[in-house]
């Protein structure tokens, strides 16, 4: 199949250019990825996106952008992309099915993943007392004691949410104070489940078939201690999903591939938006942002490929490229 603009991934970033560039009369198709609806899915309540003043769980703000990207004419393909050919035009691009798809333009909208703590036992106890999602998991630790690692506001909001099913939440932070914006600090500190252990790091995870501990190292002291828990949280950073273009696409050291401020990568006819590019601020919000200016941009390229086509004037607007 050949489309005009195909869009990987479907966070926020990815299904707003599928919204912007279906009423464009584009037609996008979204390949969806392992996590449809991005990171913000798995989140329990989203307090700050615009619209929503009693708040919204993260899968049904998804689930809403998803379906009306749909309604104007944006085709959803379920899997992966395994290889991306960036040689030629069009682009083609090959799926976990072996499927082969080509393109007059890729949006790159592919999020990130959780980051690892890189400890023992962490591997070998994940989906067996290691989870990095509250919303996914949180359920089967019912009364039970349960740690997070980190300070910022995914840690914090995902350890509040923890709170309806343990019986006691660790808050384990490498420094003195949170990151977490001052609303959400507070409402940890009010909640009576909620217990913080301070300049101490993970440096162990362990358990018998299942995870039954975790050991911290303080900082400071260098002092160590096993605490018997039988759940463990990590939220300690993310990692951008770009493997795919490595060699392909320019990238900063960790990893996020760099625009031009319009997000237009170093291959004509291939933007980048969300997570993927944005290091600093990482919401939904200045993620859905990038997605209307990448279909945008992807529009104006458009534009110009079929004035080139036809042998008249080129659209201003998409010429240029980083």
């Amino acid at each position: 199949m050949h489309y005009r603009v195909l869009i990987i991934g479907s966070g926020p970033a990815g299904l707003t250019a599928a919204l912007y560039a279906a009423r464009a009369n584009l037609n996008p198709v979204v390949i969806r990825g392992l996590q449809p609806g991005g990171l913000i899915a798995t989140t329990d309540e989203v307090e700050n996106y615009p619209g929503f003043p009693d708040a919204i769980n993260g899968f049904d703000l998804a689930d809403k952008m998803e379906r009306q990207a749909a309604r104007f004419g944006t085709t959803f393909i379920d899997g992966l992309v395994e290889q991306v050919d960036v040689s030629e035009h069009p682009f083609r691009l090959t799926t976990d099915s072996g499927d082969t798809h080509t393109a007059d333009t890729i949006i790159v909208a592919t999020g990130a993943s959780p980051r690892k703590l890189g400890v023992p036992g962490e591997a070998e106890f994940a989906n067996r007392g290691v989870s990095y999602c509250a919303v996914c998991d949180g359920f089967f630790f019912r009364d039970k004691r349960i740690v997070v690692v980190g300070g910022g506001n995914s840690a914090v909001e995902e350890g509040l949410f923890l709170t309806r099913f343990a019986s006691e939440v660790l808050l384990v932070h490498r420094r003195d104070q949170l990151r977490a914006d001052p609303i959400i600090q507070q409402r940890a500190f009010n909640n009576p489940k909620m217990k913080f252990v301070w300049d101490t790091i993970a440096t162990e995870i362990t358990g018998n078939g299942k995870v039954n501990g975790i050991r911290l190292q303080n900082v400071k002291t260098g002092a160590e201690e096993v605490v018997a828990v039988d759940a463990v949280f990590p939220y300690v950073g993310h990692i951008p999903n770009t493997a795919l273009f490595t060699g392909v696409l320019r990238m900063d050291e960790n990893g996020y591939i760099l625009t031009d401020g319009r997000t237009r990568t170093n291959v004509p006819g291939l933007f980048a938006a969300g997570d993927v590019v944005d290091h600093v601020y990482r919401q939904a919000i200045t993620a859905a942002a990038e997605g209307c200016q990448a279909a945008m941009e992807a529009s104006w390229y458009i534009d110009n490929l079929d004035a080139q086509a036809v042998g008249t004037e080129t659209v201003s607007e998409g010429l240029g490229q980083w």
